[in-house]
């Protein structure tokens, strides 16, 4: 079985992704400057944690990928047909 990967930039299809994996919105800790969101990440269990990261509100998850002009690229399965949690921020094409 392949691997099958996505891009999307379509708000709910990203947060039903996210969550169905117990993912949360999330900036890199340290990033963010004069109330402006830092770089985005999605937190998710046993990923970078509470070190590296802090959850943020959709709303402001998804304000901050709008303007920077950003689509997910994320993967429903690994190539052996278990669930996966690879994503990554790309710019839209």
């Amino acid at each position: 079985m392949a691997s099958e990967s996505k891009t999307t930039t379509d708000h709910a299809e990203i947060r039903r992704w996210v969550e169905d994996h117990d993912g949360r919105p999330a900036q890199v800790r340290g990033t963010a400057s004069k109330g402006e969101v830092g770089v985005l990440r999605i937190d998710f269990p046993g990923g970078a944690g509470e070190e590296d990261l802090e959850q943020i509100s959709w709303d402001d998850w998804f304000a901050k990928f709008d303007s920077s002009g950003l689509a997910l690229l994320y993967q429903e399965r690994k190539a052996d047909g278990s669930e996966s949690t690879f994503n990554k921020l790309v710019e839209r094409t």
